[in-house]
């Protein structure tokens, strides 16, 4: 064609070509690859440890009262008075001790207070009748806690002395940390000469020797001078300038930068926490040298993030914690996939540089190839051949993607950040990305109500706003939160509606349709389960959805079987189907009211290991089950009652017109709009959690039904849909579970940073790898179900054995047998 018209189509084309999901996906691996060797670096230069990034930089999230101080690619964990208490008890438990010094000024005195307030049980027991320039001490003998504050507001003679009788003691009865810092006592009482600074910088290089010397029982902390605020000093202090505490702490850093211990740290982020509230109105200083109670509560969170996340392996509170330990199940699973990968990499290069050899080398393949097989038919070996080959490139994929997983979420390779939630970064993503799918609509070909199209919008869109409520932590807001319950609702009708349509229509209930469902839902997740270290029941949705489609299935095959051809054939087949629902919903409300009857059931070997978390506890699977215990059934019971209106004629989808009557639709239409604002209404009513999720299950469907009508009862509606919502709903499931390790980070407790400082940069890259794996999965998934579960049910049933053979190594680790 030639014009503008087709050069334009044919421009469209190549860049269709170009922009594909297969050459995204290369990119995604170029990029990894590009990080890898960038997080890399960043190790060999700054070490791998974290507590360094803790102590030294960082920035905050949010604003008002949602703002936090977030370290430099770690995640702090926020202790209370419990997991502070907790973490000393450890400590002193293991044979520990808990012996911290804070020494130096008036300034490090408030940090000794901020400490104590954090980890004392009675505020009223912190002793504050001490005079201002006296030393203080606070002790707990089960906790075998001894913390104390040293009034020694210069760095001179009296400070050396200190050191020298710590060095003199036993290691045993030397502090395991000390926290000091000092320079406003001395600008005042030399009315900031430049002689004191002098003798500051030369006292400070004599200590130094003492310094690294304790270092090798104590860990050193010297904390950076925070600002003034100038115009709240009084007439005493305005020697004290924000000119000269940036000289005290130059001077500082650069003696201490030649410590030649890797206990001796420059404390810098709680000045930077100061600085960022040194112009709270809601928080202002008392007299402008004093650290307001915001910035000292931080630098408390701080101290105690360094102090106890190695002990404590809080999910997230990843500062200064070490990864998790492989275990011996870890190790042999990358065995096998490293021999996964080393096969099918002897493969591709089998297919590259040896594909080529000349006729005749073929000719004499193919003559060997005849003698190998019975039927003298080598094109049958090469099918086999072909087929191994693929299904082993299909598991070294796996394996590669595993390794990624393990490498962002089971070691300290990449960074990680905590959620913070604000309105405008939980709504404005979502906007945009609405704006962009609506952009993307076409007509699909499909008419029917809950065409594949569109359910696939419905997962697609549903699921960004999953993802972005997982992301940004908005599971605070209670309104948030109930609305998020109703999308997961919404999944869960969803399956029962389509599970249930597939059994009625085709009547399929094979073992072989069975194990190719299971299949393709549980590969992934078994494979997170060996490769990460975590239970089944921890990917909680693929665990119920599994269950429910075992319920489903159960229903159908369950006598008498009822299914749409037989019902036609006889009528009082719909009176079973009746039955069924009867029998289905009792047993479920049976479960329910007896939380013992519950416990029994799946607590019962060998299935109790799916159901418990690692503490060996249900109540996950019980809080899962039950919040949505009538939610597929609901969506089964909505697709035999749309079943049997259609097979009456009160509603037709077989065109592109309305399902009702004009008047009919425009009644339907109110009522739904009223359902849907009757659900809005309650999340903003009910008061709390609890309340909220126990009359959820009795009304969630009114929200979802009403959608579901609005959404079909217009035929212009119910045939556009949006193709870019359609895409990420074909990979919903896959994009689900993914998120706990590759995008988020921690076991979703926080964010995974691949670009440091760059908060929007890094959004865009880590989604992009995020959903080209996602994708990379559900492909393979795919290739794989025909050879996990093929059609001949002998050899459907030799992998099952092979596969139950395989679990049971791991069934006596965790308990099934």
């Amino acid at each position: 064609m030639s014009g503008p018209l087709g050069d334009s189509q044919s421009s469209d084309d190549a860049i269709t070509r170009k922009f594909n999901a297969t050459n995204a996906k290369r990119i995604a691996l170029l990029v990894v690859i590009a990080l890898i060797a960038y997080h890399g670096v960043l190790h060999l230069t700054y070490g791998i440890k974290s507590c360094k990034w803790l102590l030294s930089d960082g920035s905050f999230h949010g604003f008002g009262d949602y703002s936090v101080w977030q370290p430099y690619g770690c995640m702090i964990h926020t202790y209370n008075k419990i997991d502070s208490r907790m973490c000393l008890r450890y400590i002193a438990y293991w044979g520990g001790k808990n012996h911290i010094v804070f020494l130096g000024d008036s300034r490090i005195r408030q940090l000794y207070y901020a400490f104590i307030k954090t980890c004392v049980p009675n505020e009223n027991l912190i002793n504050t009748a001490y005079p201002a320039h006296h030393d203080l001490e606070y002790k707990e003998r089960d906790l075998k806690l001894d913390v104390r504050f040293l009034w020694h507001p210069v760095v001179n003679e009296s400070m050396t002395k200190v050191f020298t009788q710590w060095l003199s003691l036993q290691v045993s009865e030397r502090p395991n940390l000390i926290v000091m810092g000092s320079a406003t006592h001395s600008i005042k009482s030399s009315n900031a000469s430049v002689k004191a600074l002098e003798y500051y910088r030369k006292n400070l290089t004599l200590l130094m020797p003492s310094l690294d010397k304790l270092s090798a029982s104590s860990k050193i902390l010297w904390a950076l001078q925070d600002p003034v605020s100038s115009e709240k000093l009084d007439v005493g202090r305005v020697m004290i300038t924000n000119e000269q505490i940036d000289a005290y702490n130059k001077a500082a850093m650069e003696i201490l930068k030649y410590s030649n211990s890797n206990n001796v740290h420059i404390w810098s982020s709680a000045r930077l926490v100061a600085q960022g509230y040194a112009s709270d109105l809601s928080n202002p200083n008392e007299d402008g040298l004093h650290t307001n109670n915001k910035a000292l509560n931080f630098a408390a969170q701080i101290l105690f993030n360094m102090y106890c996340n190695d002990q404590m392996n809080y999910n997230d509170g990843t500062c200064c914690s070490d990864p998790e330990i492989m275990t011996t199940l870890q190790i042999i699973v990358f065995i096998v996939f490293t021999l996964f990968i080393v096969i099918a990499t002897v493969i591709l290069i089998h297919r590259k540089y040896f594909a080529r050899k000349s006729y005749k080398w073929h000719l004499l393949v193919n003559e060997e190839l005849d003698e190998l097989t019975d039927n003298n038919n080598p094109r049958v070996l090469n099918t086999e051949i072909k087929s191994y080959s693929e299904l082993m490139i299909c598991l070294a994929k796996i394996a590669l993607i595993m390794f990624y997983f393990f490498l962002c979420d089971r070691t300290n390779f990449f960074m990680k950040e905590n959620k913070y939630f604000t309105r405008p970064n939980f709504f404005l993503p979502i906007a945009y990305v609405f704006a962009l799918g609506l952009f993307f609509t076409e007509e699909s070909s499909h008419t029917i109500v809950l065409h594949r199209d569109q359910t696939d919008e419905l997962k697609g869109w549903m699921q960004m706003i999953i993802l972005a409520y997982h992301y940004t932590g908005a599971s605070q807001v209670l309104t948030i939160y109930m609305h998020i319950r109703v999308l997961v609702t919404t999944y869960l009708f969803l399956s029962g509606f389509g599970h249930f349509t597939y059994f009625w229509q085709t009547g399929d209930i094979s073992f072989h349709r069975l194990w190719k469902v299971i299949f393709r839902i549980n590969l992934l997740v078994v494979c997170l389960c060996l490769v990460m270290n975590r239970p089944y029941q921890f990917y909680y949705f693929v665990p119920l959805i599994s269950f429910w489609y075992l319920v489903i299935y159960t229903t159908f095959y369950a006598i008498p079987h009822v299914t749409a051809a037989s019902a036609e054939a006889n009528p009082i087949q719909y009176l079973y189907m009746v039955l069924k629902f009867v029998v289905l919903f009792s047993i479920v409300t049976i479960l329910y009211m007896s939380e013992v009857f519950f416990e029994k059931i799946f607590l019962t070997r060998p299935w109790k290991a799916l159901f418990v978390t690692t503490d060996d506890s249900i109540k996950e699977w019980w809080f899962r089950w039950k919040i949505d215990r009538y939610s597929v059934p609901a969506g089964m019971l909505f697709a035999f009652g749309y079943h049997l209106l259609k097979k009456h004629h009160i509603i037709d989808d077989n065109h592109h017109g309305y399902l009702f009557s004009r008047g009919i639709g425009f009644i339907v239409a109110i009522a739904s709009f009223a359902g849907i604002m009757m659900y809005v209404i309650f999340t903003m009513m009910c008061r709390n959690k609890p309340e909220c999720n126990e009359i959820h299950p009795y009304i969630s469907f009114i929200p979802i039904v009403s959608y579901i009508i609005l959404r079909n009862i217009s035929g212009l509606l119910r045939v556009r849909h949006s193709t870019f919502f359609a895409r990420i709903g074909k990979i919903s499931l896959e994009l689900f579970i993914c998120q706990y390790h590759i995008w988020l980070a921690a076991d979703t407790h926080g964010i995974l940073v691949l670009v440091p400082s760059y908060p929007v940069l890094n959004v865009v890259i880590t989604s992009f790898i995020f959903i080209c794996i996602a994708h990379e999965i559900h492909k393979v998934t795919q290739k794989m179900v025909k050879y996990a579960i093929p059609s001949d049910w002998r050899y459907t049933t030799r992998n099952i054995i092979i596969f139950l053979l395989f679990l049971i190594p791991i069934g006596i680790k965790d308990g099934m047998f």
